[in-house]
């Protein structure tokens, strides 16, 4: 399942999770695309949950998970 997020945060524009291969997609302000591998479905929840998304992202997200850089759609 693939569910696609709007977010209201200072750092993050969107996230989109694909439960089957717990891939996540996140879409930044500044309009880089980075694609992070093995996250699990509670993180992502949390990450959603989370008063602060952009500090979410840095504390427990950034370093910590295997990820590329992509092309953001045109």
């Amino acid at each position: 399942m693939i569910t696609s997020t709007v977010l209201t945060s200072q750092t993050l524009v969107a996230a989109v999770y694909d439960s089957a291969q717990e891939r996540l997609q996140l879409d930044f302000c500044d309009g880089s695309r980075y694609l992070y591998y093995e996250v699990a479905p509670g993180l992502f929840h949390d990450l959603l949950a989370a008063p602060s998304k952009g500090r979410f992202f840095n504390q427990y997200i950034r370093g910590r998970l295997s990820f590329v850089k992509t092309p953001p759609e045109t």
